[in-house]
C-alpha cells in the first residue's frame, strides 16, 4: 500500500470558505484551469491529506480536508478538466498566515510560494507536520490512514 501524500489547494472564501465544506460534509474541487494544478488534481489518491488555504482574502491555511473520490472528468465543462471530492477532516485552532509560512525557513521550498499562481500544489510530509505544528493541530493516526 501506497502511502498517503499530501497536497495544498487555495479556495477564495468569498467563494468556497473552509466553514462551506464543513456545513456541506463533502464538495467536488472544480474549477482548475491550469493544466499543472490539473494534473495535481490527477494525481490525488482516495485518502489523501489537503490542506485548505484561503486565498486573496485572509490568505491562510484554515483545515485539512481529505480526498474522497479520485480524480474525474469536472461536470462543469466538455473540455479536458478534473475534480476531485474532499470532505473536512479538522479546522486547524490557530490559522496559519502566508506571511508566517513566508517567514518560516523550514518552509522555503514549498511548491505554494514558488508556483504561488497554482491553486493546487504537492506539500512534503515534512512541510505538512510543520503546518500541523505551527497551527497547533494534532492529527490522529486514524485520520492519516
Amino acid at each position: 500500500m501506497t502511502a498517503a501524500r499530501t497536497w495544498l489547494a487555495k479556495s477564495e472564501p468569498s467563494k468556497y470558505p473552509w466553514t462551506q465544506l464543513v456545513a456541506d460534509g463533502r464538495t467536488s474541487w472544480d474549477g482548475v484551469r491550469n493544466f499543472e494544478a490539473r494534473n495535481n488534481l490527477r494525481a490525488m489518491a482516495k485518502g489523501d491529506l489537503v490542506l485548505f488555504y484561503h486565498s486573496n482574502e485572509g490568505k491562510e491555511v484554515v483545515g485539512v480536508a481529505r480526498v474522497s473520490r479520485t480524480a474525474y472528468q469536472d461536470p462543469t465543462t466538455d473540455e479536458d478538466w478534473s475534480v476531485v471530492d474532499v470532505e473536512p477532516v479538522v479546522a486547524l485552532p490557530k490559522p496559519v498566515t502566508l506571511a508566517a509560512i513566508k517567514a518560516d525557513s523550514t518552509l522555503a521550498e514549498m511548491a505554494m510560494l514558488k508556483r504561488s499562481r497554482l491553486s493546487v500544489v504537492p506539500v512534503t510530509s515534512e512541510e505538512f507536520a510543520h503546518i500541523l505544528h505551527m497551527g497547533a493541530c494534532k492529527l490522529s493516526r486514524r485520520v492519516r490512514t
